[in-house]
């Protein structure tokens, strides 16, 4: 449970969720975070020490930068342990069982499909509830 609880503390500042996200479109140095996220290098370099030591970015020396990467294998491992507490009904554990038959495929799209008509209905919920 302890490897849980720290998994959840990592991702739990909205800066590091930034940072994932933008290095999903691939490697990128300190400045590029910097910049994009406003904040001071120092602040990004600490987020980054915290998402390296969670092992879920790499660095890369190129030259005079150093490059960070998304380690998707750790990210994985992460999803899962979510998955474990997840209750928003989205079937994501379900969708890791996927194969690429064209009867499975389909049974995806149906899935798909009534999902997107949930959320639809909520958000008209939502909208009734504000008002």
């Amino acid at each position: 449970m302890k490897v849980e609880a720290e998994s959840f503390k990592v991702l739990s500042v909205e800066t590091r969720i930034k940072i994932i996200e933008m290095l999903k479109a691939g490697p990128l140095p300190v400045n590029t975070i910097t910049e994009a996220l406003g904040i001071s290098q120092s602040a990004v370099s600490q987020h980054l020490r915290v998402l390296k030591q969670a092992g879920l970015v790499t660095d890369e020396r190129r030259g005079y930068h150093i490059f960070y990467s998304l380690n998707k294998d750790k990210l994985d491992k992460y999803q899962q342990e979510l998955l474990k507490v997840c209750t928003c009904g989205c079937k994501l554990a379900k969708r890791k069982q996927i194969s690429e038959t064209r009867e499975a495929l389909l049974e995806y799209k149906k899935r798909l499909e009534k999902e997107i008509k949930d959320v639809g209905k909520r958000i008209r919920d939502l909208e009734k509830a504000a008002g």
